[in-house]
């Protein structure tokens, strides 16, 4: 009788921690969040905990898995909204390398050091950190980097820069304009050119390669 509680309750789990999972959106798994990922660890040692005692009520843990999906629900609307929730939750990308020049000042803010860096790198498939224009690391932990001959970025000027976002939600980020070199009237300047007065309604802004910005527009039914 125990072997097939276990049996019943091991796919019933099965089943539910998947729900649960689609049901807290879809991420690569070396994308989740320090949030997400201890929600994963703790939803996973409940369903554990159900399976390996039978004797136990399965509310018990059925209970715990519902308010983390809950938990996890509220935070992940409350950061749609909340740039500065977002940031806490999900944490926020750190420039490593800056037009080829290392910023050891921001590698101590992330506790990051040149092993991990090296490695980063060479799994990246690039073998010298002289080759590197840009890195950027981001609040996955992954390296994103943009090669020294790599043509992306590049403005109207001929000077190369990562594309990070100018707006996000609304919301102007004035950390990537200073790194850029850029003043928020420039920007409001330029995107009035391109018929776009009212920054609250950009949803992403970006400048790409050449000069050339990437516009997308909050949608007016949310």
């Amino acid at each position: 009788m125990e072997y097939g509680i276990v049996l019943f309750r091991t796919i019933f789990i099965y089943f539910l921690i998947i729900v649960v999972f689609r049901l807290m959106g879809k991420r690569e798994i070396g994308q989740l969040s320090i949030i997400d990922f201890v929600v994963s660890i703790m939803i996973a040692e409940l369903a554990v905990i159900s399976i390996e005692s039978p004797e136990e009520p399965m509310l018990q843990s059925l209970l715990g898995i519902g308010v983390l999906l809950v938990v996890q629900i509220i935070f992940a609307y409350i950061s749609l909204k909340s740039d500065k929730v977002r940031e806490i939750i999900d944490g926020k990308p750190a420039v490593i390398i800056d037009r080829g020049k290392i910023d050891e000042n921001e590698m101590k803010k992330q506790r990051y050091n040149f092993d991990d860096l090296l490695v980063q790198l060479r799994e990246d498939g690039v073998s010298k950190v002289s080759d590197v224009e840009f890195a950027i690391l981001e609040p996955s932990g992954k390296l994103s980097v943009m090669k020294k001959d790599e043509d992306e970025g590049e403005d109207e000027e001929g000077q190369k820069h990562f594309p990070l976002p100018l707006i996000l939600d609304g919301k102007l980020q004035y950390d990537h304009l200073k790194r850029l070199n850029k003043t928020e009237l420039w920007l409001r300047q330029e995107l009035k050119k391109l018929g776009y007065r009212d920054l609250k309604k950009i949803s992403l802004c970006s400048l790409e390669s050449g000069g050339i910005f990437f516009i997308d527009t909050i949608d007016e039914s949310d």
